[in-house]
């Protein structure tokens, strides 16, 4: 039976997995639902966001993440028939800064640091991810992102340029396990490339899928935890197994 004791490395989704970004894009959008006078369900915007940013991100697969979200503010704009807000949507492509992180994420990752060599692969901007990692508390040991890589998860391209990298440092597949909430852009690519992963599953006891595209059939994932403190806490019961 896998253990969490079989890997040497974890690497990370960032936003939904260690950030909070449905709560980070769903406030960062409150002033362009204003605007129109709208009252819609949180998880009516969220999935609208879903499918926007990801057709967005198939459109222009090497546009800066923080460029790709001035667009997308555009396209909910017209979708639900506003005027185009030029300053509005710069404000929401620069908002990923002010995301939260999930209570539990800094002292899990803290936790980890002591077990494991960490690495981010994450489909923001380097400028967007920095603001993020001050809320994390943690130095990791690899950041990829969409920006070095010229194209968006769930592209395998991004985890073959991660397991290339991480393969100069002497860590083959069966050394890493992917941590990630997004069986869409996360999940089901990690399963193409043959990687084991952990499902971060924060939607847990909530319907649909949220601010990410529904998953494709075979999606997999050998562990599954509701937060990322249940991880740790399963870690420390492996050690005493």
């Amino acid at each position: 039976m896998m253990r969490l004791h079989d890997f040497r490395v974890l690497t990370f989704d960032c936003y939904g997995t260690l950030i909070d970004w449905e709560s980070g894009i769903h406030t960062a959008l409150q002033p362009l639902l204003r605007r129109g006078g709208l009252d819609l369900p949180r998880d009516a915007v969220l999935e609208a966001f879903a499918q926007h940013e990801s057709a967005q991100q198939a459109e222009t697969p090497g546009m800066r993440y923080a460029e790709l979200l001035t667009q997308v503010h555009h396209r909910l704009a017209d979708e639900w028939g506003l005027e185009p807000d030029e300053a509005g949507a710069a404000r929401f492509g620069a908002s990923v800064p002010d995301w939260p992180a999930f209570p539990d994420s800094a002292g899990a990752l803290a936790y980890l640091k002591r077990h494991y060599k960490l690495v981010i692969l994450s489909n923001v901007d380097h400028a967007s991810f920095a603001g993020s990692q001050k809320r994390l508390g943690v130095d990791f040991d690899a950041v990829y992102t969409a920006q070095d890589i010229g194209s968006y998860k769930p592209d395998p391209r991004n985890f073959q340029h991660m397991l290339t990298r991480l393969g100069t440092q002497g860590h083959g597949r069966g050394e890493i396990l992917h941590v990630a909430q997004s069986l869409f852009h996360d999940h089901a690519p990690a399963k193409r490339v043959g990687l084991a992963s952990a499902w971060i599953d924060r939607r847990h006891g909530q319907e649909g899928w949220g601010a990410t595209m529904p998953p494709p059939s075979g999606a997999g994932y050998e562990f599954r935890f509701a937060s990322l403190a249940e991880m740790v806490a399963a870690h420390q019961a492996d050690a005493l197994a």
